[in-house]
């Protein structure tokens, strides 16, 4: 475990070994399912190409296949896949493959898209993550069905608890964890949602190494044990008025999620959960095919959380919050983010863009429970289009934060 704590710096790489896109047999912008709200304009994107255009025209075969929004069917499958190699300081040296689906239980002007992400990372730190989430659509949006379901076998590092922990607090821990995640939301007005879930969070053989200069961890001071079950309902509000979750283009996302956690349905304790979710959409300049995304959560918990439940850096469902900041180096019993980013084409094409970031957090303190540290963090990144059908991207972002802090991310689907 010592590798752990060697030149804590965060630096990250990740290499772009392959992208494949399969079943191009749809199109990218889809028309809402509300007569109220306008569709995104597809005329202007009938010239756009992706990695597998780029591929033939490289190998002088049939030329690039021009976009028809004509061609959206229900039922087909659009497969964007990325291989990849990373290295970060939290996993060493990682292979990674990620994939995302994308379909139509409907015909798109009557439902949103629905989409499925999976990934398989593999370290040689002897780290497995094997995340699935899930957000599928029924006919007519009438339904929406939300699914995280994931196991993690991960020695990694916490610093600790609140907004002044530093790289020396650096705790070495190691665990297994198996997440599931449940949510069926039904609409009741247009766009606007409300569901009822079962969540499970479950960590076993859970060992903490201890901080190198031996004075007593956070963890153990907040309550140490082998293993953690938290098991409860939820109930949640949403508001969605985004087509197409691979690359908003414009639209609202409001998300409300209160999870008590319940003994009677095996937690260990009886504790609660509040987190609240803000995404805005606009096109900026407003004809242009170039977003201003804005972002905020806010995740709060009530009672004694497990320590690894606890709200930390880059722990919400996607893992993509504070670029900028190695995984878990915030946490504390509540937590405020906020994030903005502005996305631009750098071709015509749509082949290539390009994004400018900023995010801040901050986290409460232990024991006490007060705000009082903001961590921002900036950067840049580029934009390659895997699949023009689904709208996707490979996303490479470069993100620099306070104390020396920064790292590359590489994430199939915009960030947020």
């Amino acid at each position: 475990m010592l590798m752990y704590i060697q030149k804590i710096k965060i630096h990250s790489i990740a290499v772009l070994i392959g992208m494949l896109c399969v079943n191009h047999a749809s199109a990218q912008h889809h028309v809402p399912a509300h007569g109220g709200n306008k569709p995104d304009s597809t005329a202007s994107n009938s010239n756009q190409i992706d990695v597998v255009d780029v591929w033939k025209q490289a190998w002088g075969k049939e030329p690039a296949s021009s976009f028809d929004s004509n061609k959206i069917k229900k039922g087909k499958i659009y497969l964007s896949f990325i291989p990849a190699i990373g290295y970060t300081v939290q996993t060493s040296f990682t292979a990674v493959a990620t994939a995302n689906i994308s379909f139509y239980t409907d015909q798109p002007t009557n439902s949103n898209i629905s989409t499925i992400y999976a990934s398989a990372n593999f370290s040689l730190l002897h780290q497995i993550v094997i995340p699935v989430i899930t957000n599928i659509w029924s006919k007519g949006n009438e339904f929406d069905l939300l699914g995280d379901y994931r196991y993690y076998k991960y020695p990694s590092i916490t610093y600790g608890l609140g907004g002044h922990t530093s790289l020396t607090d650096a705790d070495p821990i190691n665990y297994s964890y198996l997440r599931f995640y449940q949510v069926a939301a039904k609409e009741v007005f247009p766009d606007f949602l409300l569901g009822v879930g079962y969540n499970l969070d479950y960590h076993y053989d859970i060992i903490d190494y201890g901080k190198t200069d031996k004075e007593v961890s956070d963890f153990k001071t907040y309550g140490f044990k082998s293993t953690s079950v938290s098991s409860g309902i939820s109930g949640n509000l949403l508001y969605d008025t985004r087509r197409n979750s691979n690359n908003p283009q414009g639209g609202w996302l409001v998300n409300v999620t209160f999870r008590p956690n319940l003994t009677y349905l095996g937690s260990d304790n009886n504790w609660q959960s509040l987190f609240t979710e803000v995404r805005k959409y606009i096109k900026l300049p407003g004809k242009s095919h170039n977003v201003l995304a804005i972002w905020n959560f806010n995740w709060f918990t009530f009672g004694h959380a497990p320590y690894l439940d606890l709200p930390a850096t880059a722990w919400e469902t996607y893992a993509n919050s504070a670029r900028g900041y190695i995984q878990d180096r915030f946490k504390g019993q509540n937590m405020i983010y906020l994030e903005t980013e502005y996305r631009f084409r750098i071709l015509e094409n749509g082949f290539l863009g390009g994004v400018v970031f900023a995010n801040a957090q901050t986290v409460s303190n232990y024991p006490g429970n007060n705000f009082d540290a903001i961590y921002p963090a900036v950067g840049a990144g580029l934009r390659i289009k895997v699949n023009k059908f689904s709208n996707t991207n490979a996303c490479i972002d470069y993100g620099i934060g306070l104390n020396g802090s920064r790292a590359v991310y590489l994430n199939l689907g915009e960030v947020f």
